[in-house]
C-alpha cells in the first residue's frame, strides 16, 4: 500500500469537483482538517452553507476518491461548519478564475 501523507490526500481531493462551481474543493477552502493515523484517513471539510442539497454528494466523492488511491485505506469525512466558509477562504489562483480578484 502507498504510504498515506496529507500531500498525497490533498492531491486526491483535488479530483473533486464541485459541479456548480467548477473548481475543485481544495482549492475552494472546503478542507479544514486532514488527519491520517495509520491506514485511517479522517476529513474535516465544510460546504458552502450547511443547507446545501450536495452535502451527501461531496461526502461519497470524497470517500470515492479516496478509497480508490489508497485502497486498503479507512476513511472518514466530517461536515463541519464552524467557522463558516467565506469566499475568502478560496486559493487565490482559484478566486481569479473565478474572477474574484
Amino acid at each position: 500500500m502507498t504510504k498515506i501523507t496529507k500531500e498525497k490526500v490533498l492531491e486526491v481531493l483535488k479530483n473533486v469537483i464541485d459541479p456548480e462551481i467548477g473548481l475543485n474543493i481544495v482549492d475552494l477552502g472546503f478542507i479544514y482538517g486532514i488527519d491520517i493515523k495509520d491506514k485511517k484517513i479522517h476529513i474535516k471539510m465544510t460546504l458552502t452553507n450547511p443547507s446545501c442539497p450536495m452535502h451527501s454528494m461531496f461526502v461519497y466523492e470524497v470517500e470515492r476518491a479516496l478509497k480508490s488511491a489508497f485502497s486498503e485505506a479507512e476513511v472518514e469525512v466530517e461536515l463541519v461548519f464552524d467557522p463558516p466558509w467565506s469566499p475568502e477562504m478560496i486559493k487565490d489562483d482559484a478566486k481569479k478564475k473565478l474572477g474574484l480578484e
